[in-house]
């Protein structure tokens, strides 16, 4: 099982409920304000809240339009292109003389940054980060972060207030790093005012990012979706319909027939004293010290009649990564987050005069995992306000998980791993702004779940398109780096399928440029520090796709494989000033397999011009794969010095 990439930066919150209506919105949404930056080049649409009916006259430099807000209160006015240059002001004035304005804003070109921790990692931890912080003082470059937020359905405005910044060393510290070093590049080489928009969120599923409108096309997600849906007007009702489809998969999963239910209060098994709430890391045992997987933890509470007929909610501490809670083997709530404290609703009856059994399953993907937190939040909290806590750690029991569990089910309205939360609160209030450009990293979150991977991000690229109307909206899609083990033979990768499924995706799109990085990742950090480089891959690929750059936008690029004669001929594209191998006389990490998994193996290649020729030898040869794996070792490249792309191809 592959594990999400997780952030440092923030913990992850539980999907919210949608915001409640402000009682005054503002009259210029929120993207408008001091110091932003408008698109140049395409008409600018501008936008806000005033009274039904009502007139609003915009100003944008010396020039004037009208206005009115339509039945729900909101109005939209859309000037002419404009070139680059400013700074103009704007603002917006309703017929009962409301106003507010927004100075300082500049006409350039406005890339959104997307996607999960190595796309939010900071300036701040890359390589020389004291000398790139302390240069980082650009007036016409401006950074806009939008905070981590979830909602339940598309949001009109940010459930937390944004704000437009200049680029100085204090603003650029917790920003993008690669965002932040693509857009040096771009305004090195273009020479116009570059406005940042960087909405990331460590450790988060491409379907977190995805509309609803895009899952609604995608046959896999209809039961999700239709789950999604109840539980927006009955949260109990499908907590417990996605819990019973959770206790099958831990049925089918554990092979452990005898144990297979231990959420029930009979269940056996091994089940010894807990040490403390502690990360399990720290117990002290050492089959644990570097476990990551599923442990059992489970207590009980008594409970007087009177009590128990309450209204109540299970507390618990926050668990690290994923938690499924039963109360007397009854499923009560599913979380995918970290850090954060288990609040569960318990529908009527759950709780049961006398004796009552809590079990908690626990899966840890990466780091430290366990239930974690303080006494005070372990309790059964009652509605009047009133709570009976739970025992301290002499009170509860485990026990582990059978290793062949794997990655649970997700519910849908998870905040990281669920369906739409994160894009409703953090791309979709963002509206029509005009944008450049779109920079997405992400894909290690969907590693332990490669299939499909390719037709989630073509929908979520048609979708993003679609809301910043702009059909032909240019996306850059920083390939997976390298992380983990190496190996000597070849091996099935979750990373490795990803990588493929962007490369597919990629070709597949006019307007899509990929920015390989399988030579700058970390064996050992799936955070590699060199974000410089990811960078000026990003604004190579932005100059080829938006600048007409002449440059290949992504380095060498397989267009097929054949067979030509007793060779199998790979003919590649891209590869400006030709290919190179990297200290050999040959390139390596060449395999050819068969059609079943675990039929690969490594094969000798050689260079032909930009073709590549693999002498099949014995065995069966039905697909080709390069620089496969995890963290691979592979050395082609083309004359400039970018690397291949990973890929698998079929061989005709």
């Amino acid at each position: 099982m592959k594990m999400p990439c997780r952030s440092a930066l923030a913990l992850p919150i539980l999907l919210a409920a949608p915001a409640l209506a402000q009682d005054a919105p503002p009259l210029l949404h929120p993207m408008f304000q001091d110091h932003g930056v408008l698109q140049r080049d395409r008409a600018i649409a501008v936008w806000g809240d005033a009274p039904a009916g009502e007139s609003v006259q915009v100003n944008l430099g010396d020039k004037r339009l009208t206005a009115r807000a339509d039945k729900d209160g909101h109005w939209r006015a859309e000037f002419p292109p404009m070139p680059a240059g400013g700074p103009y002001a704007l603002s917006a004035t309703t017929q009962s003389g409301r106003n507010q304005r927004a100075e300082d804003l500049l006409v350039g070109d406005v890339w959104l940054c997307s996607g999960q921790s190595n796309m939010e990692y900071p300036v701040s931890g890359v390589l020389g980060a004291a000398g790139e912080i302390g240069k980082a003082n650009d007036p016409e470059m401006r950074l806009l972060t939008v905070e981590k937020k979830t909602s339940l359905t598309p949001e009109r405005h940010f459930p937390t207030p944004v704000q437009w910044q200049p680029a100085t060393p204090q603003n650029v510290r917790d920003f993008s790093a690669a965002c932040y070093f693509m857009a040096r590049d771009l305004r090195a080489s273009q020479k116009v005012p570059i406005g940042l928009i960087d909405a990331t969120w460590g450790g988060t599923a491409i379907d977190a990012w995805r509309p609803e409108t895009a899952l609604a096309q995608d046959p896999t997600a209809r039961e999700d979706l239709a789950l999604l849906r109840i539980y927006r007007r009955d949260p109990a009702a499908a907590s417990r319909r996605f819990g019973d489809r959770w206790m099958a998969w831990y049925r089918g999963k554990s092979g452990d027939a005898a144990g297979g239910e231990p959420w029930q209060a009979t269940a056996p098994g091994d089940w010894a004293p807990l040490p403390s709430f502690d990360p399990w890391e720290k117990w002290g045992i050492a089959d644990l010290a570097q476990y990551n997987g599923m442990l059992w933890y489970r207590t009980e509470v008594t409970l007087t009649p009177a009590q128990a007929a309450k209204g109540a909610t299970l507390a618990l501490g926050p668990a690290d990564d994923m938690d499924a809670s039963f109360v007397n083997g009854v499923p009560v709530g599913v979380t995918y987050a970290w850090g954060v404290p288990r609040l569960y609703p318990l529908a009527p009856s759950t709780l049961e005069p006398g004796k009552n059994w809590i079990a908690v399953g626990v899966l840890d993907t990466w780091g430290e995992g366990g239930l974690l937190g303080t006494a005070d939040q372990r309790a059964i909290r009652f509605a009047d306000g009133t709570s009976v806590p739970l025992a301290g750690p002499q009170g509860w029991r485990w026990r582990r998980a059978p290793a062949s569990i794997g990655d649970p089910p997700h519910a849908p309205w998870e905040a990281i791993a669920g369906f739409s939360g994160i894009y409703n609160a953090m791309i979709a209030p963002i509206g029509p702004y005009g944008l450049r450009g779109a920079a997405w990293y992400q894909g290690e979150a969907n590693a332990g779940s490669p299939d499909g991977y390719a037709e989630k991000l073509a929908s979520m690229m048609a979708a993003w398109r679609g809301q910043f109307d702009s059909p032909n909206l240019p996306f850059l899609i920083a390939q997976l780096s390298s992380w983990g083990p190496r190996v000597p033979r070849p091996i099935e990768s979750g990373f490795a399928q990803i990588r493929d499924e962007q490369r597919q995706a990629v070709a597949a799109d006019a307007h899509a440029a990929l920015a390989v990085t399988i030579d700058l990742g970390d064996v050992v950090d799936i955070h590699p520090a060199n974000k410089q480089d990811v960078g000026h891959r990003l604004a190579r690929g932005a100059e080829a796709l938006t600048y007409g750059g002449k440059a290949s936008p992504s380095g060498p690029w397989p267009v097929e494989a054949r067979r030509d004669g007793t060779a199998i001929r790979i003919r590649f594209i891209g590869a400006d000033q030709g290919l190179v191998a990297y200290s050999a006389s040959e390139p390596i990490g060449f395999e050819l397999c068969g059609t079943a998994g675990g039929s690969c193996r490594f094969v000798t290649a050689r260079l032909a011009g930009t073709d590549v020729l693999i002498d099949p030898g014995t065995g069966p040869a039905d697909r080709v794969r390069f620089c496969w794996g995890d963290s691979p070792i592979c050395n082609l490249y083309d004359g400039t010095g970018l690397p291949a792309t990973p890929f698998e191809l079929l061989v005709r």
